[in-house]
C-alpha cells in the first residue's frame, strides 16, 4: 500500500482555521464524525490541528454536530 502524503505539510500549512468551513468539510464523514488519519492522510500533528479547528467550527455553529 502507499503512503500518504499529508497534504497540510506538503503545503507548509502549520495552522488549520475553524473559520475555512469549505475545507474542514472534506474531513467529516457522511454522518457528521470527523475522519480518522488513515482516511485523511493527515500526520498526527495536522490530525490533532484538524479535529480541534472541526470542533470550534462545530461550537460556533459553522458546522453540524451531526448529519441526517
Amino acid at each position: 500500500m502507499k503512503n500518504k502524503i499529508c497534504v497540510y505539510c506538503s503545503k507548509g500549512i502549520k495552522e488549520i482555521d475553524y473559520k475555512q468551513v469549505d475545507s474542514l468539510k472534506r474531513h467529516l464523514s457522511f454522518f457528521g464524525k470527523i475522519e480518522t488519519r488513515r482516511r485523511t492522510g493527515a500526520c498526527a500533528f495536522h490530525q490533532r490541528r484538524l479535529a480541534q479547528a472541526i470542533k470550534r467550527a462545530r461550537h460556533l455553529a459553522l458546522l453540524p454536530f451531526v448529519n441526517k
